[in-house]
């Protein structure tokens, strides 16, 4: 049973508690397709909202909706209950706000493109050296100009804008080539077809939507709608990636609270590695290292532990390994590797277990006091409260409608931004321009025009490279992957 300070994970030869006081030391949960994962991650999120702990997580399969709902008898799961010491299991769901990016199954999730910076831009749109050389620039000189990059239109006009007077702009921030530009613009485009623009805008999303509690001391439970999501694997990472960015910017720090101010899950967690250059890899690294001083517990869960770098993996105290094949020389070595990961237990040959444990059965190495790494513990995972398996869209619509959310971020807002600015600079360079037409076309008689004046162009470059926006000045937040991307 869950007690004041833990969670109930389950049992083996004794039972298995998971410390609120060192859940933020972050956690693993590893295991081979269909060996029990998606339960573990359910009855640890059931665990952490009882505990009024909110939390985040993403829904790869649609499984993990049956948090909403109340679980059902099943004959199977009441005997394991039984053999754990649990008892007889009270059925019931979790308080559950669904977010969809593209806001079909949940409330629509965005962010702006200053937001998200430079560094996770160009890893979305898989950019070159010098293509993200480009964008910084474009970045900077919105940032020195106060210039607004809300959306996709934004950022597309700002690039137009800077391929347009490369010379001029090049002389204060570096050489901006049309083919780059035009290879991030495909890009964007493409970016654009897959409903990414969807990501991009406003409302933004306030970070303490994910962070209620509900008025019996319950944490919600956060659900990211990712079926869909997961057809484009990089912007699953990359609003991943920018949702701990701005945790990590935006929270205070707490030190070692008795409990966590939120846990974050992340499913498929290869996708955040896949390809990631060295830097990006650092910065993920340092944000994981030092997040937990905010209060936030992270939990990776991917099939292998070797899926991710042994920098982060050095970093996750709390470990739930299901069971993995040996098939292959590869596999033994995955599976070697994975034991070692564990504080020995002299009970049993960790590797011989990782290979024989059953659907539902895992190696769980749970902080002790202090935070000193549990012995592992062969142990029957708990089962949950709330549904196994998808809902209805009629259930989902029924949550939905009862949201604390409401429908504050079920429409877009649009203000005037970079896109609406530069629109503007440029209807008045034409009319500029038609002014000159009309006075070099007038009779000789006419009293003339000041001879100094400049041309159209640079009469609207130096005039946005001024003044562009209504914000000089002002500093731009964008959370500290884009920021630690400029080496601040």
């Amino acid at each position: 049973m869950d007690t004041p300070d833990s969670i109930f994970i389950g049992a083996g030869e004794r039972p298995q508690h998971l410390l609120l006081k060192y859940a933020n030391r972050h956690g693993l949960i590893a295991g081979a397709t269909g060996t029990g994962k998606t339960v573990t991650l359910q009855i640890l999120a059931e665990g952490f909202s009882r505990a009024g702990v909110p939390v985040f997580l993403a829904d790869v399969k649609g499984d993990l909706a049956g948090l909403s709902q109340a679980g059902s008898p099943n004959p199977k799961l009441d005997e394991r209950a039984q053999k754990i010491g649990l008892g007889a299991v009270t059925y019931q769901p979790s308080p559950v706000v669904f977010w969809d990016l593209f806001g079909d199954q949940g409330h629509p999730v965005r962010t702006t493109v200053t937001d998200m910076g430079p560094l996770l831009l160009s890893r979305l749109l898989d950019l070159s050296d010098a293509q993200e050389g480009v964008l910084s620039i474009v970045f900077e000189i919105a940032d020195d100009q106060g210039l607004l990059l809300l959306d996709l239109n934004d950022l597309q006009s700002l690039l137009a804008f800077a391929a347009e007077n490369a010379k001029e702009i090049g002389t204060r921030y570096g050489n901006v080539t049309a083919a780059s530009v035009g290879a991030i613009q495909r890009k964007l485009l493409t970016l654009r077809q897959q409903g990414g623009e969807n990501f991009f805008g406003e409302p933004a999303l306030e970070l303490s939507e994910l962070m209620r509690t509900t008025w019996d001391g319950r944490g919600c439970v956060n659900i990211l709608a990712a079926d869909k999501l997961m057809s484009t694997p990089k912007l699953y990472a990359t609003f991943l990636l920018w949702l701990l960015s701005e945790l990590f910017e935006e929270l205070p720090e707490v030190g070692d609270p008795d409990k966590p101010k939120l846990v974050f899950f992340f499913d498929e967690a290869h996708l955040l590695f896949n390809d990631a250059p060295k830097a990006l890899v650092d910065r993920i690294e340092s944000v994981v290292r030092l997040i937990r001083s905010k209060g936030v517990g992270i939990y990776f869960i991917t099939q292998n532990p070797d899926d991710l770098p042994d920098r982060v993996l050095g970093q996750l105290g709390n470990r739930v390994q299901h069971a993995l094949r040996a098939f292959t020389p590869r596999d033994q070595k995955a599976v070697k590797s994975a034991a070692e990961t564990f504080r020995a237990n002299p009970a049993f040959d960790v590797s011989q277990a990782i290979t024989e444990l059953g659907v539902g059965e895992a190696l769980v190495s749970p902080l002790e006091a202090k935070g000193i790494p549990g012995m592992v513990d062969r142990t029957l995972i708990r089962p949950p409260a709330s549904r196994l398996g998808p809902i209805t869209p009629e259930e989902r619509r029924d949550v939905i409608s009862k949201s604390p959310v409401g429908s504050r971020y079920d429409k877009v807002v649009d203000r005037e931004s970079a896109h609406e600015i530069l629109a503007r600079r440029a209807e008045d360079a034409a009319r500029v321009a038609a002014r000159e037409k009309e006075a070099k076309s007038a009779p000789a008689t006419r009293a003339p025009r000041a001879s100094t004046r400049q041309s159209t162009t640079e009469a609207f470059t130096k005039s946005v490279v001024r003044s562009i926006g209504y914000a000089v000045g002002r500093a731009v937040v964008r959370g500290v992957l884009g920021s630690l991307s400029k080496g601040k």
